[in-house]
């Protein structure tokens, strides 16, 4: 009997060990670095929460340039990396291709969707996360002018600065939104240069209040801000701690929870593909109040936001998205 028991345990621990060795998983990032303490830090986050708990390690790959995303993805999966997750919409054709060519490997691919039986696209409802931060924008602004910078001049960033100027002027609805996208190329998500630049000219026009979505690039926007003593917003990772007394919130995108769900649904077995949409009600965006801003945000701010999250979420206040027809109400 008790040789039985430890035969059946045996077993159980080698069941075990196999199953998580069918768990290899792979991260690539989209262009802009790693520690861009923005987009693609949350996506690193959310590997290292699940190499916390796991043990499990996985491997990345942080392309320099829009061509090496299909080459590392196709490396990964070659060598039988699985899951794979890439975070960037820059992706998307290379794991149309990749994930028809290894039918058997899991992939993951955030901000973009991609019609696969073995892919999962994970995308969020920016619009309405930004038009949280901009309601505290359009109450903490002094001039009533209030500013954006972008990254690359996408249909997707555009999201982020049409539901900004929403939730500014619901705040003030004489409020002036200045905006600048930095670029349209994916250098454009990694020049803190050019976005301090662009940030100085809104802040030369009046705004105190500027947002940035803008990976790597956001960094240049929020020092340029601390430095001429006015409120910035940060973007996807709280970036409160950067500046703290200067950054007025982030509008945090829980980037983490897409790479650390699907390499914790594939070592479960409960991997689905299909589109998996995150926005207020799903707590896949939201405003970041932490000890670093909390002396920022009045009673009065911290009650419009917690409104807005309410009406958003009962649907009462509906948030335009930028994709659905490319236009952003005035």
């Amino acid at each position: 009997m008790k040789k039985s028991l430890l035969a059946l345990l045996a077993v159980a621990a080698m069941s075990t060990t196999a199953l998580a060795a069918d768990v290899k998983p792979a991260l690539v990032y989209g262009t802009g670095g790693k520690f861009d303490k923005s987009f693609n830090e949350a996506a690193y986050n959310g590997a290292e929460q699940f190499k916390k708990e796991t043990g499990i390690a996985y491997r990345d790959f942080e392309p320099t340039g829009d061509t090496q995303g299909e080459q590392a993805i196709r490396n990964f999966a070659s060598r039988g990396f699985n899951p794979v997750v890439a975070v960037s919409f820059a992706w998307t054709s290379a794991i149309e291709k990749v994930a028809a060519e290894f039918p058997d490997t899991k992939f993951i691919i955030v901000d973009a969707v991609v019609d696969k039986p073995n892919v999962r696209s994970v995308v969020y409802k920016e619009e309405e996360g930004s038009f949280l931060v901009g309601v505290l924008a359009g109450m903490a602004s002094k001039t009533g002018k209030v500013g954006f910078v972008g990254g690359m001049d996408i249909p997707l960033i555009r999201k982020f600065e049409c539901g900004y100027a929403q939730g500014a002027r619901a705040a003030n609805a004489k409020v002036e939104v200045f905006q600048n996208m930095t670029g349209t190329t994916g250098a454009a998500w990694n020049d803190p240069v050019r976005g301090g630049e662009l940030t100085k000219n809104q802040i030369d026009q009046g705004a105190d209040v500027i947002y940035a979505a803008a990976g790597a690039t956001g960094l240049g926007v929020l020092q340029t801000a601390a430095d001429n003593k006015k409120f910035s917003i940060g973007v996807d990772s709280n970036q409160n701690y950067l500046h703290p007394g200067s950054v007025l919130t982030s509008m945090v995108k829980r980037v983490d929870l897409a790479v650390y769900n699907a390499y914790t649904d594939t070592k479960n077995d409960k991997f689905s593909a299909g589109v998996q949409s995150l926005g207020v009600k799903e707590d896949g965006v939201s405003a970041a109040i932490d000890d670093n801003n909390k002396a920022l945000i009045t009673p009065e701010m911290l009650a419009a936001v917690e409104k807005a999250k309410a009406d958003i979420i009962a649907g009462t206040v509906k948030v335009h998205d930028y994709t659905s027809d490319n236009s952003c109400p005035k």
